[in-house]
């Protein structure tokens, strides 16, 4: 694709670094922001500049947070001593969204993938371990999609924990095999959740 400007081309290549954004789509979206007040641009940018420059992790599940600790951790109403792990903010968010899950959170921040190089110590595993030894934790709801990566994941955090005097659970399998549980709608993933089964039933695959 040939773009007469330099300064274009160069908005374009950075918008279609982006996920699901190709140079077609970015292009449309530079000229669209060219038709715009330059005030609402130079917002938009900031937006993201004060995005980069602000945001935290929560110290606790490692949630975004503009705390040290988020406000789901904060919140003295939710069972401290359930954790759901999931893969990221966004199954987080799906779950919260439910209002069916009162317990808190910890995200690993990825799924166990040797094919793109993620292994254990790229994700938040020993954090998650921590917090089970220095806290009264009762049960680990294992929340991570039904993909070989997920599978894999749960498998391996599994093996971690049972050795803990905890319940270790995973959510039931309405959710359908290779499904993200981000797109999951909410009356399935409550379902799913509320359904919870003890993850021992499960691992049977694994084995020989």
């Amino acid at each position: 694709m040939k773009i007469p400007s330099q300064l274009i081309e160069d908005a374009v290549n950075h918008l279609s670094s982006l996920p699901g954004i190709g140079k077609r789509t970015a292009l449309r979206l530079v000229l669209h922001m060219l038709k715009r007040k330059k005030e609402n641009v130079i917002n938009f940018g900031n937006s993201f500049i004060n995005l980069i420059s602000n945001i935290n992790y929560c110290s606790e599940c490692f949630n975004i947070s503009e705390a040290n600790i988020c406000s789901v951790c904060a919140d003295q109403k939710r069972d401290t001593s359930t954790i759901c792990v999931v893969e990221d903010i966004r199954v987080m968010l799906a779950i919260e969204n439910t209002l069916q899950y009162k317990g808190v959170y910890h995200i690993l921040g990825g799924l166990i993938s040797p094919i793109n190089g993620i292994g254990p110590d790229k994700l938040k595993i020993s954090e998650l371990i921590n917090r089970i030894e220095k806290n009264n934790v009762k049960e680990i709801i294992l929340s991570l999609s039904t993909t070989m990566e997920g599978d894999t994941t749960n498998y391996y955090l599994f093996k971690k924990v049972e050795k803990y005097n905890i319940k270790i659970s995973s959510i039931a399998r309405g959710i359908s095999i290779g499904d993200e549980l981000e797109y999951t709608d909410q009356i399935t993933l409550a379902a799913a959740i509320s359904s919870r089964t003890p993850y021992e039933n499960s691992v049977s695959t694994y084995k020989d």
